[in-house]
């Protein structure tokens, strides 16, 4: 065996005690929110907030588009850009909404 092969050998070693070690409770993460007294923020209050984040970027980007197409703003560019955003995090959200209604149609077909 070369060095390298054994030093790569040995890394991977001590890469699985790491995570032996994480997986038994040894080492922690990050600190956990309950120790300060703070309760997880639920699933659906994130889907909320994400779904009005969602519609606060489409309002902004009419109002750019809007105002570029009235001629009271030059930033044609800033409005694209916004308009990108917005198409692209409402196809992200539209994706996760379909991820979970699969899912739900898997967990109803699974047998009792």
């Amino acid at each position: 065996m070369s060095n390298a092969s054994i030093a790569s050998a040995q890394s991977m070693i001590q890469q699985l005690n790491i995570h032996s070690e994480m997986a038994q409770g040894a080492i922690k993460i990050g600190p956990n929110p309950r120790d300060f007294g703070l309760q997880p923020a639920s699933f659906t209050d994130l889907m909320q907030n994400k779904v009005s984040q969602i519609n606060t970027d489409q309002n902004t980007t009419s109002a750019l588009v809007r105002a570029v197409d009235s001629g009271e703003s030059d930033d044609l560019v800033g409005a694209m850009v916004a308009s990108q955003k917005a198409s692209l995090s409402f196809s992200a959200m539209i994706q996760i909404r379909n991820r979970l209604v699969q899912a739900f149609d898997e967990v109803m077909k699974m047998p009792i």
